[in-house]
């Protein structure tokens, strides 16, 4: 059943600069630096300059110089402006810039046993389905093949699975994919070709089914925050989302290396909570002092995932959702920057 969101809960202290946020968002779990001391080997990050990828990067650096020796960690991307790579170097992280669609670019990447891939597309996919294909499942194919015998883990999305009933508690592991809409296939497609090359060359592999990151500056949880700060109306027609702090997500990811296996591991990775909508949006209320404008009635489905699995390997996450929100509504208030990307969790119809 979904969770209700009311107050009386724990106050969170605010977050009020970028500097805060980045640090409290790449700080290493416990057991991240414990999993990440049993590898061996630098860590290849491809996509470091996407949503999620400088707080894994950053992580990653962090937890291994905690693990002590010195190992690399390597961000690729096509990183077109120098500011953030410039950023990732200041910390450590050690950055290439390359096409993932071009093979000889993709074939001159270091060899390294310890691979997170994080690239991709989603927004604008509808009236660019070719390109969409090309990013998802064509260009995984020439990573994978590259790679063949590292560990890999290879961020994917709970909208693999179809709409379930909000009752179900989500979708589990063994849900047979139904993905809606071209985006959702082409990840699925991703997700098979990384399953083939895995297969063929024996190489561990975690499909790491992720369903939604969120922070300060992006997510479902800042997209409900910002309707109610701006007066918007809250649409509840897809009534119910699970989420995840962005840092939790992070270290979830790089744990992941170490439960990587052929078949490949496949992990749904989100909060323990389903969380209502409706009772979100009643949530900034009351930490804004703004009545929400709510729409629509709640479908008996959504796209969900349970996390039951993820969460016996990794543990409780560390930040709560309702801390989350209350650093939002705080954040709203001083106006922090955001990344101005809503993520479209209301879409039902695969159409991104």
């Amino acid at each position: 059943m979904a969770s209700e969101i009311t107050a009386g809960l724990p106050t969170a202290p605010p977050i009020d600069t970028l500097e805060q946020l980045e640090e409290i968002l790449s700080r290493p779990t416990p057991g991240l630096v414990r999993d990440l001391g049993r590898l061996e080997g630098d860590v290849l990050i491809l996509g470091t300059g996407g949503k999620i990828g400088p707080t894994l990067a950053r992580m990653a650096r962090r937890a291994l110089d905690e693990c002590g020796g010195k190992r690399e960690v390597i961000g690729v991307d096509l990183f077109p402006q120098p500011g953030p790579r410039e950023a990732l170097e200041k910390l450590g992280i050690r950055t290439l810039a390359c096409d993932l669609l071009k093979r000889d670019q993709v074939a001159a990447l270091p060899d390294v046993p310890n691979v997170v891939f994080m690239a991709g597309t989603k927004f604008g996919s509808t009236g660019a389905e070719d390109f969409t294909w090309a990013m998802n499942a064509y260009m995984p194919g020439l990573v994978a093949e590259r790679f063949q015998g590292s560990r890999i883990v290879v961020f994917s999305t709970g909208c693999v699975y179809p709409l379930v009933p909000v009752i179900s508690g989500g979708a589990t592991e063994e849900t047979p994919p139904d993905p809606v809409g071209e985006y959702a296939q082409s990840t699925l497609g991703r997700e098979r070709v990384f399953e083939f090359f895995s297969r063929r060359s024996n190489s561990p592999l975690t499909l790491f089914r992720l369903n939604y990151a969120v922070e300060l500056r992006y997510g479902v949880l800042l997209d409900v925050g910002e309707k109610v700060w701006k007066g918007q109306p809250v649409d509840v027609t897809m009534g119910h989302a699970n989420v995840l702090w962005q840092g939790d997500v992070a270290a979830r990811a790089l744990q992941c290396l170490n439960v990587a296996q052929s078949p490949p591991t496949v992990l749904n990775v989100t909060g323990p909570e389903v969380l209502s909508i409706r009772q979100v949006a009643r949530r900034y209320g009351q930490l804004m002092g703004r009545e929400p404008v709510i729409t629509g009635q709640e479908a008996d489905t959504a796209l969900l995932v349970n996390p039951a699995k993820a969460n016996g390997l990794f543990g409780y996450p560390t930040v709560a959702a309702d801390t989350v929100m209350q650093w939002i509504a705080h954040w709203l208030e001083i106006e922090g920057p955001t990344l101005n990307k809503p993520t479209h969790y209301e879409t039902r119809d695969g159409k991104f």
